[in-house]
């Protein structure tokens, strides 16, 4: 779907109200929306500022993860709302890192969020799983999969997981959740080192 169909449909706006704010027939909005026609560059400033939405969103192809970001920028305009505090939280990314999360006073903001933070963990997951056709780690990530599904809460799976993230220096070694993880991975590492071959 392009974005400005979806951004039309999520504040429920009809082409021909768009056309009527853009002084333009509603004969080009649906060209647009159906990627017929790029949409020209001088309304593009006109449509970030109508939205508060920037302007690359509007004549591309949406991800999950683009619409999300839309919804959420929808709800900052409608709620108003106000940032509590931060938290930090561990970032994947070109440099992996912690960085600063927004915590804010409505709940359906940060709710959002974590389904953000979802979406694009689920993309970088199944990135990982078509590096090839294929891929020889299948039966890992099986594994992976259950045990997430049968024991995500036991804190085992959690420090060894961060163990292997320093192991193989994914993770910056100054980040660690809990004082005790430290001796945990100075043992567990004695037992990759023998293994690692």
């Amino acid at each position: 779907m392009i974005g400005l169909e979806y951004i039309l449909n999520l504040y429920n706006l009809q082409h021909i109200e768009l056309a009527e704010k853009l002084g333009i027939k509603k004969q080009n909005i649906n060209m647009w929306v159906k990627g017929r026609q790029n949409i020209p560059k001088k309304y593009l400033p006109v449509l970030e500022e109508l939205f508060g939405i920037d302007q690359s969103y509007f004549g591309r192809e949406f991800s999950e993860i683009d619409q999300l970001e839309i919804q959420k920028e929808k709800l900052k305009r409608d709620l108003k709302p106000v940032i509590k505090k931060h938290e930090q939280q561990f970032s994947l990314g070109e440099i992996n890192d912690l960085v600063e999360v927004p915590i804010y006073d409505k709940e359906e903001m940060n709710a959002i969020e974590r389904d953000i933070e979802k979406a694009k963990l689920v993309s970088k997951f199944k990135a990982a799983m078509d590096i090839v056709d294929n891929n020889p780690y299948v039966e890992t990530y099986k594994l992976i999969v259950e045990l997430l599904e049968k024991v995500q809460h036991e804190s085992v799976l959690h420090k060894t997981i961060e163990a292997l993230a320093h192991y193989y220096e994914v993770l910056p070694e100054w980040i660690s959740s809990e004082p005790e993880q430290e001796g945990f991975e100075s043992e567990i590492f004695e037992v990759f080192d023998d293994h690692n071959y």
